[in-house]
């Protein structure tokens, strides 16, 4: 008979401890009850025959097994012929019902004893069911016992795991973990699990996650302030909907909403997807002469990748919380062409080749007089249809998709799950962009004292430095979605109090505000706008020039640095002043 639920086993010491003797007792109870409550469970008779294999001599031996349980639908077939003919007979009495009063209390009577019948049969297979439903209330109630168990001996073995409230739910989720793990592993009646062995499996993966964590949180103390502030804003734009936020009756913290919630085998399966697919393009891309006949090709082809980190935050957003890999089909494929757009054109050219063709004429012997056909050679050109296909692959860049696909309450959840990588840095921890976001290594600033002195300046400065940190996102105007390079600095511009109001420009926009000066006159508080940082016509980024040569930009994150640098040189188009409020 299968143990559905192991006993555990303490030594005398564990069991003797104060800290653990009501939790023992209680486990060891219910394990009790459980036994019981499977011994109950209906058995059935089963013939095995073995044969001898020296004698060729074949017996026969009873052996009992545990009945499975009643299947629902297995009811639903047997009883079907019988409801159908009843529900038939009833049909054609209602028919003729109007014309005969007899036939209406026969119908009465009928209906009667059906409905007699099939409580009858409800009850037939309540009783049925009754030791399995039994049985599986009493495991449930034995493997929350049992957790239990574990969970105070952990505690008292190891106190400093249970020292805040994140490392206790880490060391209770680990207790689950092992605890599931040492369940399927057994299977026979006699089914027991050492509480020491699974303790401190389950203790030593606690303190290994626990460690990463605290390691990534002191690194990243900047970025999970930053975040907290982000989701302190989604949870007031929520409660401002609702007259109860859904924050706020979780009780869920920061952490808790801040950290992916899908399972690592999902996310992982989901960035494995991805690769595939990008894999497949790239072998598509590399055989393309071979699988189409053009007479000369030309590309212009991006490179092929991606953030894990934004797909998976893109992912955990779009669908509102937790996913499988099989829920999130549709959602990486249309990510996947959103982000990669593969364009073929084929121009045609009308193009000469020369050929050579043979001719006769008559030539005449200079000595006999006689004529005679002689055949020579010569060449044409000849005009054909010549392909050119250009093939262009643009990788529109994955981190900038989410503003086209997320409403704002999404783009939220995206931004804040971006701000702490969903407290996984150790999901991806091979990608180079792990420590791309929230880098102490930033470049330093402090404003001169004497710059300040301006007003303007000064209430712009004060706006802008209250968002350092935030993660870039694509589109993002925002403190709740947080910001992109132009909705940055559009987002400073209306509520530093001065009295602009320019709505939300792009960087180029932005540039048709100002008035252009040379960088002789630029002053703290003009814009500055480069050209070329992606594809597109005019600028493409903006920042708040600061003085000394030094900006203020929303870079990845928003951050102080120099212009001075050979990329922003390289890409440098104009400084502007904006036009008085």
């Amino acid at each position: 008979m299968p143990k559905r639920s192991p006993r555990l086993q303490f030594t005398a010491e564990e069991a003797a401890a104060p800290e653990l003797e009501k939790a023992v007792s209680k486990a060891g109870k219910a394990a009790d009850r459980l036994e019981k409550a499977e011994g109950k469970i209906p058995q059935k008779k089963i013939k095995r025959r073995a044969v001898d294999p020296d004698t060729g001599k074949v017996t026969a031996r009873l052996s009992f097994e545990e009945k499975k349980p009643p299947s629902k639908l297995s009811h639903v077939v047997k009883d079907a012929p019988l409801d159908a003919l009843l529900i038939s007979s009833h049909r054609k009495v209602r028919e003729n019902a109007d014309s005969n009063v007899g036939v209406e209390s026969a119908d009465a009577v009928a209906e009667n004893a059906e409905m007699s019948a099939r409580a009858a049969r409800g009850l037939y297979r309540e009783h049925q069911q009754r030791p399995f439903r039994t049985a599986r209330k009493a495991e449930a109630r034995a493997d929350k016992a049992n957790i239990k168990a574990l969970m105070q001996e952990s505690d008292m073995q190891n106190p400093g795991l249970s020292s805040n409230p994140y490392s206790r739910w880490q060391q209770k989720r680990a207790i689950k973990k092992e605890y599931a793990a040492a369940k399927a592993a057994g299977g026979t009646a006699g089914n027991t699990m050492k509480a020491s062995e699974v303790t401190a499996k389950a203790a030593k993966k606690s303190a290994e996650r626990t460690k990463k964590t605290t390691e990534f949180f002191r690194k990243h103390k900047k970025g999970l302030a930053i975040a907290g502030i982000l989701v302190l804003m989604v949870a007031f734009l929520s409660n401002a909907l609702s007259s109860c936020s859904v924050f706020v009756q979780g009780g869920i913290s920061s952490i808790a909403i801040s950290t992916y919630p899908s399972a690592d085998s999902d996310m992982l399966a989901a960035e494995a997807q991805y690769l595939a697919m990008e894999q497949e393009l790239q072998s598509e891309l590399d055989n393309y002469e071979t699988t189409h006949d053009y007479d000369e090709y030309h590309y212009e082809l991006d490179e092929i990748e991606h953030d894990p980190y934004v797909l998976i935050s893109a992912l955990t957003a779009l669908k509102g919380g937790a996913w499988t890999i099989d829920e999130v089909q549709d959602s990486l494929q249309m990510l996947f062409e959103k982000q990669y757009i593969l364009t073929e054109t084929v121009t045609m050219e009308t193009r000469y080749r020369e050929e050579t063709r043979t001719g006769t004429s008559i030539v005449t012997d200079p000595e006999t007089g006689e004529n005679y056909e002689e055949e020579y050679e010569y060449t044409v050109q000849v005009p054909y249809t010549y392909y050119i296909c250009n093939v262009k692959l643009e990788n529109f860049n994955l981190s900038h998709v989410p503003v086209y696909v997320m409403s704002s309450s999404q783009l939220s959840m995206y931004a804040t799950y971006m701000g702490t990588l969903g407290n996984r840095p150790d999901l991806f921890a091979g990608s180079a962009y792990v420590n791309k976001y929230y880098r102490d290594d930033y470049e330093k600033y402090e404003i001169p004292p004497e710059a300040l002195e301006d007003e303007q300046f000064a209430a712009m400065i004060a706006e802008a430095e209250k968002y350092l940190g935030y993660p870039y996102v694509w589109g993002g105007s925002s403190p709740s979605t947080s910001f992109d390079c132009s909705g940055f600095v559009s987002w400073v511009i209306n509520h530093c109090g001065v009295g602009w109001n320019v709505g939300r420009l792009g960087a180029e926009g932005l540039r048709g505000i100002c008035t252009r000066v040379s960088p002789s006159e630029a002053k703290p508080g003009d814009l500055i706008f480069f050209e070329r940082t992606y594809n597109t016509s005019g600028a493409s980024h903006v920042g708040i020039y600061v003085g000394n040569n030094m900006m203020l930009h929303c870079g990845d994150p928003i951050h102080y640095t120099s212009i001075n640098t050979s990329y922003w040189q390289d890409h440098f188009l104009a400084f502007g002043r904006l036009p008085r409020p």
